[in-house]
């Protein structure tokens, strides 16, 4: 896009008095980030439930959705290489395929990543609770979610200091429990087939399929990494190396995990209760001590990963309030001493309050999947139309690159979003179809393209300061 020179030099003095998101991540923080983000300790989230579902196979359900994911964040760090801005999927599917469906799909994101802080704060209540039952469960969710909006108002920087302890708590709490259960196999008298965790002949690979379905909401860590895009020093270096690095150390942590879990506990239809599964496990290698410190550990990650997925919804919410598609007298707005979108970050604290305390556990973990699955289609797919068709990318790494690697991707995830419940997209349907009624009203009936700014680093879109007047909206192109 061209500039006039008063243009250019309004950018200027924009620039130079308008707070900005703060430069400050280096790759190993953000892979913490990301690392905190998906929570190591997810296995055991939902591991009763995937444990049945693959007939016992759950380092095979994290393998296969590891591979498939492996694909996708590949994609992801292609796309963060043109595009290393906030927005995640919605940026690049909106550069790629049009203003429509970058709104729909960083609407259908949303989905996930409203309801994962949302869930962790049920998670950490309900154990809260049980640890302390004179204590209600709704005032150890009020309490958290305070203080992680707190720390996410405050500075990103302050948020990364935090996961570093707390996903050193959740890696400390797998090598224990990895060496114990292997002490517990080595004393045993019989040792149970070693390939048994991954697949066996009588279960169908629709069983695994389904379990990887819903394992994908473990792995949102990689797409949470790039809504940091305009907070990392160097993004088109520090951003796709963390994406790729969270994905595989995440995937081999999980699997390692559940691998060692399924080994010593083979007979899991005698498992106690689905939901509290992993008290079988842990009391069967270590007894109440093992479960007392799997207890901290996991509300220790819940907590980081409560961070972490808030930091990244508010970022999703800036860079749509920053685009004019959401009110930018709300989320276009960055605190002008903390340098975060600090109203975005307590509308995402309020929402979670409100779900945390009405919605219960097994609904707000039913829908993160399917806008995660449907983000990750439309990245993989952008890749192609991005480099191969716009940019008309040839010979034979663009080939493998941006033709071959997302196609596989896209089938993968597609095969994995095919395989979640009806329950899963009746409520997904439903949020789509909401924000299909919200594109309609802000482009008139469709009659227009929704409003757009340039996401560009060396052409930054002007942001709000609480203090400043509203600038009027770029007329669209």
């Amino acid at each position: 896009m061209t500039r006039t020179s008063s243009q250019a030099g309004a950018a200027a003095a924009g620039s130079a008095s308008t707070p900005r998101l703060k430069r400050a991540l280096g790759t190993p923080a953000l892979l913490l980030f990301g690392l905190a983000y998906m929570l190591p300790l997810a296995v055991f989230t939902t591991y009763g439930l995937v444990t049945d579902t693959t007939g016992g196979h759950l380092a095979g359900a994290y393998l296969v959705t590891t591979i498939a994911m492996l694909f996708t964040a590949y994609s992801y760090a292609n796309m963060v290489r043109a595009y290393p801005v906030a927005g995640s999927a919605y940026t690049y599917t909106q550069r790629s395929f049009g203003r429509h469906l970058g709104f729909l799909t960083g609407w259908t994101l949303l989905l996930d990543y409203l309801a994962l802080p949302l869930l962790n704060y049920l998670v950490i209540g309900i154990y809260l609770n049980a640890a302390f039952p004179v204590v209600p469960a709704w005032a150890f969710v009020v309490a958290s979610v305070v203080l992680v909006t707190v720390l996410n108002v405050i500075g990103i920087n302050l948020v990364s200091g935090a996961n570093l302890a707390l996903v050193g708590v959740q890696i400390v709490f797998i090598v224990v429990f990895v060496v114990t259960g292997i002490a517990y196999l080595t004393g045993a008298a019989q040792v149970p087939d070693l390939l048994s965790p991954f697949f066996s002949a009588d279960t169908p690979l629709s069983s695994i399929a389904a379990g990887s379905a819903i394992l994908a909401l473990a792995f949102l860590g990689f797409d949470a990494v790039s809504t940091l895009s305009e907070e990392a020093k160097d993004a088109r270096k520090s951003i796709p190396r963390a994406i790729l690095l969270c994905t595989l150390a995440g995937g081999l942590l999980f699997i390692v995990t559940a691998y060692v879990a399924g080994l010593v506990f083979p007979d899991y239809k005698n498992f106690t209760d689905l939901d509290s599964a992993p008290l079988d496990v842990m009391t069967r290698i270590g007894g109440t001590a093992l479960f007392t410190f799997f207890t901290a550990a996991y509300i220790a990650g819940s907590f980081a990963s409560a961070m972490t997925s808030q930091a990244s919804v508010a970022r999703i919410l800036y860079a749509m309030g920053r685009d004019g598609q959401l009110p930018r007298r709300v989320f276009g707005v960055v605190h002008a001493r903390f340098k975060t979108p600090w109203l975005a970050v307590i509308v995402v604290g309020v929402v979670g309050l409100g779900g945390a305390l009405f919605l219960p556990l097994d609904i707000a973990a039913s829908v993160i999947s399917f806008g995660a699955l449907v983000a990750f289609s439309f990245v993989n797919l952008a890749v192609i139309k991005h480099y191969v068709i716009d940019r008309k990318e040839r010979g034979t790494r663009a080939v493998l690159a941006y033709i071959v690697a997302p196609a596989i991707g896209f089938v993968l995830t597609v095969w994995l979003w095919t395989s979640l419940s009806t329950t899963t997209f009746i409520a997904g349907g439903i949020w789509v179809l909401v924000g299909v009624l919200i594109l309609a009203i802000i482009t008139g009936g469709f009659r227009r393209k929704p409003p757009v700014m340039d996401f560009s680093e060396e052409d930054p879109a002007p942001l709000l300061d609480e203090s400043a007047p509203a600038a009027a909206p770029a007329p669209a192109p």
